[in-house]
């Protein structure tokens, strides 16, 4: 590893945690280059949601390269674009009764959020966008300005404005009345808030502490943003294409965003590829206004539409994903159970989990001691105080379970309560692991 640490930059940090070289994956395991097995409940930070080298999606892919197929696009048409749009449409939102115009902003999350912001703000005419306590929407200063972490904002180097932050669900007392506060500095001609452009969500703060919103929060949110015609941006990035359940994480709240930023597992094979939602009212731009030279990924868009037509095309993966969920839950609250007067708790929604500890530096101790038994996972949250569980949602109820089997270990471990580990057991390599 002398050759990563020489020359590799100080920033990276899953690797610190993950002291290995890895080589290899398929499904919900990766394989260290030494062949050595680690079940995966990380999962790219979430963008791996059908697992690693998805045998479908693979072959589609391949064939798409090898007859010399367009790679690079720009924003041209091309026959892969036609056929996710076909896709999309088809098996996205005709079914759910969505109208949108689909943007190609660029790669990533954070260039969809930018997208949003930039659109919402021309649209509207206004500057301030509201955003939530321990909300996380990316890197880039658009994006950081309204992303609650400290740490992060800190690397920023500049001032990070034209944005509110408000109280997410269940942030306060619990006694006071939802919204209350933005509703009042709205009305407050006095309070120094101009009237936001937007509002930014997460339905569940992955980054932020596997946080969720209710959907009666979200409902309450939707119609003040209607009230005061202040555009509604849900940022599904993390938390859509089926990680809580439905393709969108909003549909349980039965709202209707006016603009979507959808990433990570868009492409469904761990290919950069981001998508913005919008109403069809909001497409303002001129042509070229905001672009990027990614914006055509001809492998993405393979993939992608590989992937809705494998998971999306009935509601199988939706529910499998919800009984996964709540088989996960009833275990984690299990293991809170034994630890409870340690004050560790469940939280979460579908497939997006995580264990809270009150103990400081806790949560990283049992992510550590997972991965000395063989299971990926990360910490997340304001303090880095959840140990946060974002399996594939293709892992198998068995697999599910040999994870639980770890992290239950992991805590007990963690906080001196069992005899050190015994090696992680190996199901078998990959072809071509060494």
């Amino acid at each position: 590893m002398e050759i990563f640490e020489r020359l590799e930059s100080n920033v990276r940090s899953y690797c610190r945690s993950w002291p290995v070289v890895f080589d290899t994956a398929r499904g919900s395991r990766l394989y260290a280059e030494t062949g050595q097995p680690y079940l995966d409940f990380f999962a790219g930070a979430g963008t791996l949601n059908y697992g690693h080298n998805h045998p479908a999606l693979k072959a589609d892919l391949l064939e798409y390269l090898a007859r010399d197929s367009i790679v690079h696009g720009l924003d041209q048409y091309t026959t892969a674009k036609r056929t996710f749009l076909e896709h999309f449409d088809q098996l996205v939102l005709r079914p759910r009764g969505l109208d949108y115009k689909l943007q190609f902003p660029g790669p990533a999350g954070n260039n969809a959020v930018e997208a949003a912001l930039k659109l919402a703000r021309k649209f509207t005419g206004r500057e301030t966008v509201v955003s939530f306590t321990n909300g996380f929407h990316g890197m880039t200063l658009g994006a950081l300005a309204v992303t609650g972490n400290s740490m992060k904002r800190g690397g920023a180097g500049v001032p990070l404005g034209h944005a509110a932050t408000m109280p997410f669900d269940n942030y306060l007392d619990g006694q006071t009345p939802d919204f209350l506060w933005l509703r009042a500095l709205l009305d407050d001609s006095g309070s120094g808030l101009d009237k936001p452009a937007a509002v930014i969500v997460e339905t569940v703060q992955g980054e932020g502490g596997v946080n969720t919103a209710s959907p009666t929060w979200l409902r309450g949110l939707a119609g003040l943003c209607e009230e005061y015609g202040i555009l509604l941006i849900v940022d599904d990035i993390q938390m859509g294409c089926g990680r809580t359940g439905p393709f969108f994480s909003f549909e349980e709240a039965g709202i209707t965003p006016d603009i979507v930023t959808l990433s990570k597992s868009l492409s469904g094979y761990g290919l950069p590829f981001a998508l913005t939602l919008l109403r069809p009212e909001l497409d303002v731009w001129e042509p070229g206004e905001h672009n990027g030279t990614f914006r055509g990924p001809g492998p993405a868009f393979v993939t992608a539409a590989a992937a809705l037509r494998a998971f999306w095309a009935d509601d199988t993966l939706e529910r499998q994903t919800l009984a996964k969920g709540e088989r996960v839950r009833r275990r984690l609250d299990e293991i809170a159970a034994r630890h409870a007067d340690a004050g560790v708790a469940e939280r979460g929604r579908g497939l997006a989990r995580g264990l809270v500890f009150d103990e400081p530096g806790m949560a990283a101790k049992v992510c550590r001691a997972a991965f000395d038994r063989g299971l990926l996972m990360e910490t997340s949250g304001p303090e880095d105080e959840v140990a946060k569980l974002l399996p594939p949602l293709t892992t198998t109820e068995a697999e599910l379970d040999e994870g639980l089997d770890i992290l239950a270990a992991a805590v007990d471990a963690a906080r001196g309560l069992d005899a050190p580990p015994a090696a992680p057991a190996e199901p078998g390599r990959l072809a071509g692991t060494r």
